[in-house]
């Protein structure tokens, strides 16, 4: 019996990849640190510092990955621009795109629809970008917008206070620590979902580290990307056998787990501080 050869299609770049490895390896950081300097009264909190080498050790790597957040954040916008110049459309075209990264009605009635679905009702005919993983994306400019300029202010008070009051410095810390919170807390818990342990993914979905997926995989989980592809014979050009290298997987799997298992044991660690918190207050 001749066994039919897998095919694969390219979902992500090279770049896109090394922009979301620097995603990950600042946001995590960044998590482990904030919430260790939040928390530091806590025997975890007290753990993550002793194994970092100290607080002052964790205030220093803060900083260094809060460099790389908006370093990663300036090789977005370039990312986004040579899409745009290569798309041949207009500004307003290229940002509301139906099948690109802003949200739009469509997206809305996907969300609905995905609801039906979970009780019963049929699969969404999901395109290129679903719509949490557009929420995901602008999450990044809000997280910039509001967590890194909080958190610049803290970095450098004494510039920030020439410009606002000096109690804005209160109202930065306040800020900062409670959206890192709950960024912490979406992506440890939402995005960890969504991306890598719902059913269909569990234990993990190596796609961002490895960059393609199989073609049976994209035409059930992206029906309407598929059917595009095909329509505008955009497929044959772009489907190709050859499979993400064996050592590359390993290494996703390896990297990926410790990922999702460090930012899951960080977030049980806050939910059972916060209710005991709530408990004591």
């Amino acid at each position: 019996m001749t066994r039919t050869p897998v095919l694969y299609v390219e979902r992500f770049s090279v770049f896109q990849r090394f922009i979301h490895l620097l995603i990950i390896l600042s946001f995590l950081t960044l998590a482990v640190t904030g919430m260790a300097l939040k928390f530091a009264t806590e025997p975890w909190a007290d753990w993550i510092a002793r194994v970092g080498g100290g607080f002052e050790v964790l205030g220093a790597l803060h900083r260094f990955c809060a460099v790389i957040t908006f370093f990663y954040f300036f090789l977005t916008m370039i990312l986004l621009y040579t899409s745009w110049k290569e798309s041949d459309k207009d500004l307003f075209e290229f940002i509301f795109d139906p099948e690109g990264l802003v949200p739009n009605l469509t997206d809305l009635k996907e969300m609905i629809g995905t609801f039906k679905w979970f009780f019963g009702g049929k699969r969404p005919y999901y395109g290129h970008w679903t719509y949490w993983e557009k929420f995901d994306f602008m999450a990044v400019f809000w997280g910039i917008a509001v967590i890194g300029s909080s958190g610049l202010a803290l970095w450098f008070p004494e510039q920030f206070s020439r410009l606002f009051p000096g109690y804005w410095i209160n109202i930065a810390t306040i800020i900062h620590s409670d959206e890192a919170l709950l960024a912490a807390g979406f992506i440890f818990t939402i995005h960890f979902y969504n991306t890598h342990l719902r059913p269909e993914k569990f234990p993990l979905d190596p796609v961002i580290f490895v960059g393609s997926v199989p073609l049976e995989e994209l035409k059930h989980e992206r029906p309407r990307e598929y059917d595009q592809l095909v329509a505008s014979g955009e497929l044959e050009r772009i489907v190709t056998r050859r499979a993400p290298a064996a050592w590359l997987r390993r290494l996703a799997t390896v990297f990926g787990l410790f990922v999702v298992t460090t930012g899951s044991v960080l977030i049980v660690a806050i939910i059972l501080t916060m209710f005991k918190y709530i408990q004591h207050n």
